[in-house]
């Protein structure tokens, strides 16, 4: 662009004052041969804050379930809470019948790494661990974000595996910084997980997202630190580290076609961020 010209992404300043030098930084790396991301994968000042209302409704839909979730109840019942408090709030469950999902949330219990499918006959029993993934779409804007749940007591093995996770993603967001790299995030959850006897599931990944459900890039979680895409102020992404007890392996349901297995049965945790990329840092969007 013609430096003096109002920026591509509609703040209403001088390109020279905007975008300009984040694309010339962004050149310097690609020179290098690093990856860096299109301006499409760049959100504006007005896709942010439409982005943020649409997270803050999944907040409120997340915060739902944690206020009614209780041992006896099934899975259905939770759909239901998420259908109920994200239509009200004037959005729509992005996951209902997305690519052929029939449900609002996907609700995976113990050895499900992701994509349960919520039923009437599932219920949830004392000392199950339960992950309730939430994804909403308002005003046309996409958020994400997942939480895991503790039935009553459960036993040492899955606090374990929950703790470890949360750390997980935790180091994952300390480890991203504006211009570094998203395998520098990776590192930080794998070096962790496999550090405490634990495998991050290798195919199954986070995503951009904000304009889609699914954008690019897709994020890895068992890459080398200083690879994969550049951070760039404006990215959007989320954290969501599947992390099991064995085998990384996992298999899909064949008569739903959608829940995914731990291989070997073992437990399985996750828990989704949803992140901004900002000039002085990583903005927790959703959790």
């Amino acid at each position: 662009m013609e430096r003096n010209a109002l920026c591509w992404c509609g703040s209403g300043k001088k390109y020279k004052k905007c975008h300009m030098p984040i694309e010339e930084k962004m050149k310097l790396h690609a020179d290098r041969g690093e990856i860096v991301p299109g301006r499409k994968l760049l959100k504006t000042p007005f896709q942010i804050q439409k982005i943020k209302e649409s997270a803050a409704l999944n907040t409120a839909v997340l915060d739902a379930v944690t206020e009614q979730i209780h041992i006896g109840m099934s899975t259905e019942e939770i759909d239901k809470i998420v259908y109920d408090v994200t239509t009200k709030g004037g959005g729509i469950p992005a996951p209902l019948n997305y690519q052929g999902f029939p449900k609002s949330v996907c609700t995976s219990l113990n050895n499900e790494v992701c994509h349960g499918v919520p039923g009437p006959d599932i219920i949830l029993q004392e000392g199950d661990i339960i992950n309730v993934d939430v994804s909403t779409i308002l005003d046309g804007y996409f958020s994400d974000a997942s939480r895991m749940f503790k039935m009553g007591e459960i036993s040492d093995r899955a606090q374990r595996i929950i703790k470890v996770t949360e750390e997980c993603v935790e180091l994952g967001l300390e480890a991203a910084k504006p211009w570094g790299h998203l395998g520098d995030i990776a590192y930080a959850i794998n070096s962790h997980a496999k550090a405490n006897g634990y495998s991050v599931v290798e195919d199954i990944g986070g995503h951009g997202i904000g304009l889609q459900f699914h954008e690019e890039p897709f994020v890895s979680y068992v890459t080398e630190k200083g690879n994969e895409m550049l951070l760039v102020p404006g990215m959007m992404f989320t954290i969501e580290p599947m992390v099991n007890e064995g085998s990384p392996d996992f298999f899909v349901d064949e008569e739903n076609d959608w829940t995914v297995y731990t291989m070997d049965d073992g437990l399985s945790a996750q828990i989704e961020y949803m992140v901004l990329v900002r000039e002085d840092g990583i903005e927790v969007i959703a959790k």
